[in-house]
């Protein structure tokens, strides 16, 4: 008795409904699409972004790449009638999921960052609920005037091959992110200074930025083996050897952003990179309880 029920339904759709449930699809399948790719791309900087958003920093990087599968999973789904209805329903939970988070966190959080789509720049607020919302809307338009869905096994081998994409994407990045050479020289008060010789930590940050503060004087702490610490700043660079002199974290300033930063790149600072012999050990994004203290002592770094 139900396939008649369904054809009936599908029946009673006007072109009017039909085109709305289209548009929503469409229009929330390309952002939860873009979105996805954007983060499988560059997991790393996202990792950072979720734990500045109150998410462990153990868990930041494989519930990125989560998050990513998710996003990308749910957007095809959205785009292909024969899933649409599983791809609104999967997109809707991970909507109501990220503003539940966001208002229960709503005072840590107010006024944060939140782009988590290209081309839209969003920050938390109480706007952020509004096109949340509408989005939310969409995904239940999308939903309720599409077929119910079907194909169990062919919806677990795409959600397999979006498995494969984002992890493999993570596991190129992390490769990728050691043996990386480094300029020959930066520049520190007028003279260049060697970056292939021993052990040298970049060390990136903005003067008006409190987490990098807090790394750096959590740094300035360890008894460093390093041969040298040169700390960039990414923003008012009059600053840099002030901010250095406060936090005590020893070691000389560079301006040298534009050409660091395109042999390593990043997203908001802090960010560190420990070098050896000129080459990329490690790059660090994460600075807390825990690290980059364990890596820079695996490294030889400090003691």
């Amino acid at each position: 008795m139900a396939y008649p029920q369904t054809r009936e339904k599908e029946a009673s759709l006007t072109p009017a409904q039909n085109a709305a449930a289209w548009v929503a699809a469409l229009a929330l399948g390309i952002f939860f699409l873009g979105a996805g790719i954007w983060k499988s791309l560059d997991p790393l900087t996202w990792a950072t972004i979720i734990t500045n958003m109150k998410v462990p920093a153990v868990l930041s990087q494989p519930f990125t790449v989560a998050l990513a599968t998710g996003e990308i999973f749910s957007a095809i789904l959205l785009l292909i009638p024969r899933f649409r209805r599983w791809g609104a329903l999967l997109t809707g939970a991970m909507l109501l999921g990220f503003m539940g988070y966001v208002g229960w966190n709503y005072t840590a959080l107010k006024g944060m960052d939140c782009s988590c789509f290209p081309g839209l720049k969003r920050a938390i607020n109480p706007e952020f609920f509004w096109s949340d919302g509408a989005m939310l809307i969409a995904a239940a338009i999308a939903g309720w005037w599409a077929k119910p869905s079907t194909g169990v096994r062919p919806a677990a081998l795409l959600l397999a091959a979006v498995t494969v994409f984002s992890v493999g994407s993570y596991i190129v990045t992390l490769r990728n992110e050691t043996g990386v050479l480094a300029p020959e020289t930066a520049m520190v008060n007028g003279a260049p200074v060697s970056l292939r010789e021993g052990k040298v930590l970049l060390y990136f940050f903005d003067p008006m930025c409190s987490h990098c503060n807090d790394a750096a004087k959590e740094m300035s702490k360890h008894t460093w083996l390093a041969d040298k610490v040169i700390g960039i700043p990414t923003a008012l660079p009059q600053y840099g050897q002030q901010f250095m002199d406060t936090t005590k974290l020893k070691g000389v300033v560079s301006n040298d952003i534009k050409e660091l930063k395109k042999v390593f790149p990043f997203g908001d600072p802090p960010f560190a990179v420990a070098l050896e012999r000129g080459r990329a050990k490690a790059q660090m994004r994460q600075f807390d309880k825990d690290e980059p203290t364990a890596t820079l002592r695996k490294l030889g770094f400090i003691q």
